[in-house]
């Protein structure tokens, strides 16, 4: 089979009532401007929403960071842009954080996750999007899915699981270049635990397999904060995940989404919430949040995508989704105090910096 590339591309470029979702002509004019535009350049796409971000996901054969490519989805987060402003909406053109385009997105702005791939005669694949969260929401769900026998039964009954996958971690606290390591399960399970844990600082960007060579999975790592030099509206990630045969099963993938885990994001970007599983085209609500994850899966066949199915639109999720509001409650009971709020290298962007200078001068020392 020939090779294809599975891209998506996302960015808040407006919403209504504050952060909770785009308006439906923003969404038109971004599928309008694809379908007109596109052709030539995409074999097939689809665009969505989750929270008040618009993703396009898109399938070529012109490589990952291709300027064609990443200048259409650009121009057209820029209609979109243009429609919120007309509109009076909410945060217009808001993760568009460069005046002009420059060969690819990366480091402008949208969240990027793009593979090339050789396809598969069955080529099934998961499309991550979060909101109100950052890139380090899916470490503990990768994590689990690709290293821990007690989630992916594949690692005890496939011999082609058992040989593990190799992670490539970004340092995204270092801005001046990127900055990975690769590291292998099983045998470095512990190092890539030492590392994930901190989700503000140490990100998977993509995972191997160690059997085939092949990709598995790609993710986005943009910081907005580290572009800007502010905050600016939380990261927002997206996800591609390969699954079945020699990766693990699409059940596999999901089942980490169920413990609804703490994450970085809700009000302001400076909390701790539960990532909530949602069903697709999700708003967002409570406090600013919670934090949400959507994910759509597909198939694809000569780079024509046939999907996309909600799979987070299922009975069991909306279990899930109860214990995610418990705990998303709870939390918040707590305010600004303590864990509910992120430590200050991640606050170190807001207002709160100006509050603690002026009250440092006011601090004197006690005499003996």
């Amino acid at each position: 089979m020939a090779k294809i590339t599975l891209s998506v591309i996302k960015a808040d470029v407006g919403s209504i009532g504050g952060h909770i979702k785009p308006s439906d002509e923003m969404i038109d004019a971004v599928k309008r401007y694809i379908k007109n535009k596109g052709k030539g350049i995409f074999i097939d796409f689809y665009v969505g929403y989750t929270g008040d971000d618009i993703a396009i996901l898109s399938t070529h054969k012109k490589g990952v960071l291709n300027s064609k490519v990443h200048k259409l989805c650009w121009d057209a987060f820029l209609e979109a842009a243009k429609i919120a402003k007309k509109q009076g909406l909410y945060g217009a053109g808001q993760d568009l954080l460069k005046s002009s385009f420059s060969g690819n997105v990366k480091g402008m702005g949208p969240a990027v996750a793009e593979m090339e791939i050789e396809e598969r005669p069955a080529e099934p694949f998961l499309f991550f999007a979060a909101d109100k969260t950052e890139p380090g929401a899916f470490n503990l769900p990768l994590y689990l899915s690709f290293c821990d026998p007690m989630y992916t039964a594949g690692f005890i009954l496939s011999p082609v699981l058992k040989q593990g996958f190799t992670f490539v971690i970004m340092d995204v606290a270092y801005t001046k270049a990127d900055k990975i390591i690769k590291l292998n399960s099983p045998e470095e399970i512990y190092d890539i635990a030492a590392l994930l844990r901190d989700n503000g600082r140490f990100v998977v960007e993509s995972i191997w397999s160690r059997a085939t060579g092949e990709q598995v999975v790609s993710a986005s790592t943009t910081r907005l904060h580290n572009i800007a030099g502010k905050y600016v509206g939380k990261d927002d990630p997206v996800m591609l995940v390969r699954t079945q045969k020699n990766f693990p099963a699409t059940g596999e993938i999901l089942c980490p989404y169920a413990i609804g885990h703490y994450v970085a994001g809700f009000m302001r970007g400076s909390h701790a919430g539960p990532l909530m599983p949602v069903k697709k085209n999700s708003s967002i609500s409570f406090f600013d949040g919670p934090p949400v994850v959507s994910c759509l899966a597909f198939s694809v066949r000569n780079g024509k995508l046939t999907g996309p199915v909600d799979v987070f639109d299922h009975p069991y999720w909306d279990y899930v989704r109860n214990k995610v509001a418990k705990k998303a409650e709870e939390i918040r009971r707590q305010g600004f105090s303590g864990q509910a709020m992120l430590p200050m290298t991640e606050l170190e962007y807001t207002g709160v910096v100006e509050t603690l200078k002026k009250l440092e001068k006011r601090f004197t020392i006690r005499k003996k």
